[in-house]
């Protein structure tokens, strides 16, 4: 009985693990799409653009690594790739159209909801996945480093910034609780 239920253990904890490092790895494409989106519509001729870039290349590593991450651990992709392809991009699309304030409000909307999640990932992890432990500590550094970027570039000056961003944040949790699971 006792080692029936320690095998379930260990399954349900391999499965929190999958489920943490899809999540991750879907959120860190859905941000590349979000910036590639921002920088289709802003191109490079602002100072918040070429801000948008660097942040652009940080996730593509992190994306990079969760990639490697999922191949090395047999972890399969979420199932809503074609959605945050499309969303992640007009996300972008639609905050940089508005105006660079709202597109550096965006990145403060979801960095702020990055955090928590990553957060509540280190609580989980414990001391159970070093190797996942010592990149979602790494990322969660450059998250909160893009949402500092993001308000010293006006982000709080955006059009109806308090609305924008619990829209975003909203449609952010949802994206995770989602991915974790399809």
């Amino acid at each position: 009985m006792e080692n029936a239920q320690n095998l379930k253990s260990a399954a349900q904890r391999s499965n929190a693990i999958a489920s943490m490092i899809r999540v991750n790895q879907a959120g860190e494409y859905g941000a590349k799409r979000i910036y590639a989106g921002q920088l289709a519509v802003m191109g490079d001729r602002t100072p918040a653009s070429r801000s948008i870039a660097h942040m652009a290349e940080q996730e593509q590593r992190h994306l990079s690594a969760f990639d490697k991450m999922m191949a090395e651990r047999g972890v399969r992709p979420t199932a809503l790739y074609p959605i945050w392809d499309v969303a992640g991009f007009a996300l972008g699309a639609v905050t940089a159209a508005i105006g660079p304030e709202a597109a550096m409000a965006c990145t403060v909307a979801v960095e702020t909801e990055i955090d928590r999640h990553y957060a509540e990932q280190l609580e989980d992890i414990g001391d159970s996945d070093p190797e996942l432990k010592a990149m979602v500590l790494d990322f969660q550094a450059d998250e909160l480093e893009h949402k500092a970027t993001a308000l010293a570039h006006g982000a709080e000056r955006a059009p109806a910034y308090p609305l924008m961003s619990a829209i975003i944040r909203m449609g952010c949790r949802t994206a995770i609780a989602v991915s974790k699971r399809i």
